[in-house]
Parts: C-alpha cells; sequence; structure tokens
C-alpha cells in the first residue's frame, strides 16, 4: 500500500529526464541548477577579477582595455545559459504540476476509499443492529418458552 500512490505518476514518467534521457540530460539538468548557486557566482567573480587585473596591469596582452575577449565570453556564455535555464525551469514546473495532479489523483483516491470503508463500517453496524434485535426477539421467546414449560411443570407437580 505504501508504494500505491506510484500508480498516479505513471502517466508522467517522461517529464523524469527534463533533457532527454541518458548522459546528456542528466549533465544538461546538472550544468543548468549549477548556474544560479553562490559556487558558481564567487567562481565567476573571481576568474573576471583576476582576467582584468592581468590585463589591466598589462601582465599579459591577450584581451587589453576595454576587455572585448571577457565580453564576448559573457556574451557566449549568456546565450547559452539563459535558453538552459528557462528550459530547465520550463520542465521543473511541467514536472512539478504532474506532480500536483498525481497527488490530486491520489487523495481523491484515497478520499474515495475512506468512502468505501465508511459505508462498509455503516453496513456492519447496521447488519449488528439487525443481529442484536434478532438476538433479542429470540431471548425474549426463549423466555416466554421456558415460563411457560415451567408454568406447565409446576402446574403438573
Amino acid at each position: 500500500m505504501s508504494h500505491e500512490y506510484r500508480r498516479f505518476l505513471a502517466e508522467h514518467e517522461h517529464l523524469e529526464a527534463p533533457f532527454g534521457p541518458g548522459a546528456f540530460g542528466a549533465k544538461a539538468e546538472a550544468f543548468a541548477r549549477f548556474f544560479g548557486t553562490p559556487k558558481f557566482l564567487i567562481a565567476q567573480t573571481l576568474v573576471v577579477a583576476t582576467w582584468i587585473v592581468i590585463n589591466a596591469a598589462h601582465l599579459v596582452h591577450f584581451d587589453l582595455y576595454p576587455f572585448i575577449l571577457l565580453n564576448l565570453a559573457f556574451s557566449t556564455q549568456a546565450a547559452y545559459a539563459a535558453p538552459l535555464i528557462l528550459l530547465a525551469q520550463t520542465r521543473q514546473a511541467d514536472r512539478d504540476k504532474a506532480l500536483s495532479e498525481a497527488d490530486a489523483k491520489h487523495r481523491e483516491a484515497l478520499a474515495q476509499s475512506g468512502l468505501e470503508h465508511q459505508r462498509t463500517a455503516e453496513d456492519g453496524i447496521a447488519l449488528l443492529k439487525r443481529l442484536i434485535e434478532e438476538n433479542t426477539r429470540l431471548t425474549e421467546q426463549v423466555d416466554t418458552l421456558t415460563r411457560e414449560i415451567h408454568g406447565r411443570v409446576v402446574s403438573r407437580s
């Protein structure tokens, strides 16, 4: 019974692999998730700061001020990052919606099951009441017959 709820998720299994099945999908989603982390922001800030310091101090001469190559790197990163992040958000919204629908179906099934249990209990209670009433009627008949027999036995003696 504990894993019975999974039957509601079966129709949404295609959403499990948000960027497709296999290693590429797993790597793409991990990459998209990594973009918004503090670790990524700190690492990018350190790389950019190092890049600017090295080039501004003329320690190297591959991207001098106004840092066109750095600007190109940022543009390229943005060109790939934005759609990847939007795709991840869209797929996550689809998964959230699917889980919400599955949860609603599960709760509905639980409510229906509860109603069935309640009806069964009510039927059982009604049957018990009828049996008690029948038992009471039979007990009263036995008492009446016992008194009648007792009356006849006593009157003969």
